[in-house]
């Protein structure tokens, strides 16, 4: 009698590698991972949009006037600020004779190179002199775009 293993043997074997497989993508979500590392990029290029602009103010002795940032003194709260920031707000790409060699390498650019519309933007409010830097789209869980979901910060 020869020592070996069954056809049907084999079979069960694959089969369940395949059902583990499954379950550890299932389990692992690429596309969340993804998403969520995007957004993770995304807060650090609005954190070091803001701090190059806070470096420039200083340099300056606090005068932003020469960045031309959109100016509005009309938000009440932090999250006015960002909404104000995606619909209003200057893009970050304008401030690159500014900001570039002095205060960053390169402006930043969204992660997601499909995401057309995923640029930065920066409101100030002069009434307190707040500078307010958001990215104008998310990726949610499912790795899509999201529009009415902002990534801001202000300072």
């Amino acid at each position: 009698m020869k020592k070996g293993f069954t056809l049907l043997e084999m079979l069960l074997v694959i089969a369940i590698i395949a059902i583990l497989a499954g379950i550890v993508i299932v389990a692992i979500n690429p596309a969340k991972q993804i998403a969520d590392a995007n957004n993770a990029q995304r807060r650090s290029d609005v954190l070091a949009i803001l701090n190059a602009i806070h470096q420039y103010g200083i340099d300056n002795a606090g005068n932003l006037s020469l960045l031309n940032i959109y100016d509005d003194d009309s938000y009440s709260d932090t999250d006015q600020a960002i909404q104000g920031c995606v619909n209003d707000g200057t893009d970050a790409s304008d401030l690159e004779s500014y900001l570039v060699s002095s205060y960053l390498s390169a402006i930043p650019t969204d992660p997601d190179v499909s995401n057309n519309n995923g640029q930065y933007k920066v409101v100030i409010d002069s009434g307190n002199g707040r500078v307010t830097v958001c990215a104008q789209n998310t990726q949610g869980p499912d790795g899509s775009i999201v529009s009415s979901d902002y990534i801001g910060v202000t300072r």
